[in-house]
């Protein structure tokens, strides 16, 4: 398709901040019905650009049409009137209000909700996207919650429709769900502009795609007939090695949790209901689920923020369930979270002070009660070369680094403690496929040398490459843990959704 046509030209757009260009003459079209793949690795630019398409960036110099008219906008809501909606990675919605509640607050001018909840109720129907309007949001499943974004931006009848990893959050079965809603809704000529690491996935849904690298497009390619491969090299400019890992016996039990059940912290959380698993030196478990099943509550659990009964957690056979998290560390076990800024990182202290964090206990980094800021300096430097975090430099605030670096940042943190056991919350979470392939391939290099490695990820693709063994997370339940070899996809999602996984769990 030539940039003459299309429902969305984007013309030589181009948006510099201090420091960095993020988008260096970017040029596109989309045509409608078209679902056009958006690619680059992390800090390539693709957040900024559409952000100006959304009108939450204004650029500094090219021009966007839609519909062959000049398109400026200020701001979200005239991109919305405009017939231009989105769908964030990160939700936006209120947990104690209902899903009409939560509708209603992103429209500009909501209709009475006895009327908006028929209107939710048919267009969910319409698109295959089964939606109560009087669920209180606190109580859905992440993708159900998703259901509600998309549903919020169906009512304004879109003609281009923005999605950022949407599938991050769902099952395999809710991602069929997904695709034959956005089929749908390209076959009644919806434009769909859809970012994704996921390669595979991009293959099956999209009609083009547009690859950025460093601000700047690349290549364009149409996905089918492309292997994932390929694209991925097309983004990194370089060849990459899939996550190789050394034969090696499994050694004794390194980490083994029994009985385990914990209140959950977490507003609305999911608590553990007895948890039972254990893993050996040079073992990865892969433990999978969709998000809200006990994920965070379980790497609380494990890290020692959230204690338990004694025995229910021990580290190299020592029962550790009452510990803290500096005794556990000494034990041996590294913990790294999910939420990257807030939780794994103080978005505003240095990559030093980061470092200092959760490396003091470990590497000795203090001294009779004073810290050894040579020591800890060194300690972030290696970090940051060791895992190719890009950043100016360790002084940088947390909060500076994109997410794709600080997840670098804060895996490599953990992985440089020579730990005996490591616990991960989504490791490749929002990172792009080099980078996840070098987080992968350093977990990988771990468990050879000797470490247990539990592994908590929606990502499948990514426990079927480096896990032994898997297991699943459902309503704070494990199922039981089997091999990863010869386990089919269709049997990870009844697992992850409960229904397979709960008879395993009774019958194991």
């Amino acid at each position: 398709m030539n940039l003459a046509q299309g429902l969305l030209r984007v013309e030589g757009l181009t948006k510099a901040y201090p420091g960095v260009v993020a988008n260096s003459d970017v040029s596109f079209a989309i045509a409608p019905g078209e679902v056009h793949a958006l690619l680059g690795e992390n800090g390539a630019g693709k957040s900024t650009l559409v952000k100006m398409i959304y009108g939450l960036v204004r650029p500094d110099s090219g021009r966007m049409l839609l519909r062959g008219q000049p398109y400026a906008p200020a701001k979200p809501g005239q991109a919305r009137a405009a017939g231009v909606a989105m769908v964030f990675q990160h939700f936006s919605l209120f947990e104690a209000l209902n899903v009409a509640e939560n509708v209603a607050l992103g429209m500009e001018n909501p209709p009475r909700m006895r009327a908006l909840a028929g209107r939710i109720a048919e267009v969910s129907k319409a698109y295959g996207l089964p939606l109560d309007p009087s669920r209180r949001v606190g109580d859905l499943s992440a993708g159900e919650r998703q259901r509600v974004e998309i549903i919020r931006c169906l009512l304004q009848d879109p003609k281009l429709l923005i999605m950022d990893e949407p599938t991050s959050v769902l099952t395999p079965q809710e991602v069929c769900i997904l695709f034959k809603t956005l089929r749908q809704l390209a076959a009644e000529g919806t434009a769909i502009l859809y970012i994704s690491h996921k390669l595979e996935e991009i293959r099956a849904l999209c009609d083009a795609a547009t690859i950025l690298r460093r601000g700047k497009v690349v290549a364009t390619c149409t996905p089918r007939d492309r292997t994932a491969r390929e694209m991925a090299e097309l983004m990194v400019g370089a060849v990459l090695t899939p996550p190789a890992r050394s034969a090696k016996a499994k050694g004794e039990v390194a980490l083994e949790v029994t009985g385990l059940t914990v209140a959950s912290p977490i507003p609305f959380g999911t608590s553990l209901k007895d948890v039972g698993f254990a893993v050996r030196k040079g073992e990865v478990l892969g433990i999978a689920g969709v998000a809200g099943n006990g994920q965070d509550e379980l790497l609380l659990a494990l890290s020692g923020e959230l204690k338990s009964a004694a025995g229910a957690v021990r580290i190299a056979g020592g029962a550790m369930g009452d510990k803290g998290p500096s005794d556990r560390r000494r034990a041996g076990l590294v913990a790294a979270p999910e939420e990257r800024l807030g939780h794994a990182a103080a978005p505003d202290m240095s990559l030093v002070e980061n470092a200092l964090l959760s490396g003091a206990v470990r590497q000795g980094l203090t001294r009779r009660g004073f810290i050894d800021w040579v020591a800890t300096e060194k300690f972030a430097d290696g970090i940051v070369s060791d895992f190719d975090v890009r950043t100016p430099g360790t002084h940088v605030a947390a909060r500076a680094l994109s997410g794709g670096n600080l997840q670098k940042f804060v895996v490599g943190r953990e992985l440089s403690q020579t730990p005996s056991v490591i616990v991960i919350n989504q490791p490749t979470w929002g990172v792009d496929a080099a980078a996840a392939a070098a987080i992968r391939q350093a977990i990988l290099d771990r468990a050879s040398g000797g470490a247990a490695v539990v592994v908590i990820s929606q990502d499948l693709d990514e426990l079927l490459e480096i896990a032994d063994d898997f297991a699943a997370l459902n309503g704070g339940r494990l199922t039981q843990t089997r091999p990863v070899q010869g386990l089919t996809v269709d049997e990870i999602g009844l697992m992850m959704g409960g229904t397979h996984g709960m008879e395993v769990a009774h019958h194991g």
